[in-house]
């Protein structure tokens, strides 16, 4: 099952354009650098050749990487669930018990830079536990250190930019 994943305008025009940068002019560019590597003799021990090789490797992940992200994403719409509900897309805020303050997020992608907020993946233990909920209910979720943790849900409203 795929994991659509919710996106700012802003942060799908970073990630399109990084994606067309990668698969465009880069690929040229790191094609250049291998052949020119490759040209200076025994690849055993051309640090040049290997360095370029390793470099292309990782950037060919991160193609795969954002064209599965963006293959997937919903930009700028906000949660289709039942309104009110906190999903990608959306602002939440919440409350830890015995605490005054309250903490806002977007759930939505960690690629979205484009905003000031903090952003949770609704893969994540907080934006995985509050989606799905309404204010006013009270939801536990695990820490990555195993232990529990309870929070409030005090309001959710759409992402407006």
């Amino acid at each position: 099952m795929t994991q659509q994943t919710w996106l700012t305008q802003e942060a799908y025009d970073r990630l399109r354009s990084e994606l067309e940068y990668l698969t465009g002019t880069w690929r040229t560019e790191i094609a250049t650098k291998i052949e020119a590597a490759r040209e200076e003799g025994d690849l055993r021990e051309n640090g040049g050749y290997h360095a370029a090789k390793e470099e292309q490797g990782k950037q060919e992940a991160r193609i795969r990487q954002l064209m599965d992200l963006l293959r997937d994403a919903r930009v700028g719409e906000t949660s289709p669930a039942v309104s009110g509900e906190a999903g990608p897309g959306m602002i939440v805020e919440i409350r830890f018990p015995g605490e005054k303050e309250t903490e806002k997020f977007l759930i939505g992608s960690r690629e979205d830079h484009s905003t000031s907020i903090e952003v949770f993946s609704p893969a994540s233990p907080l934006g995985g536990a509050v989606t799905g909920h309404k204010a006013g209910e009270t939801v536990n979720y695990t820490l990555p250190n195993g232990r529990s943790a309870a929070v409030e849900i005090v309001a959710v409203s759409p992402y407006a930019g």
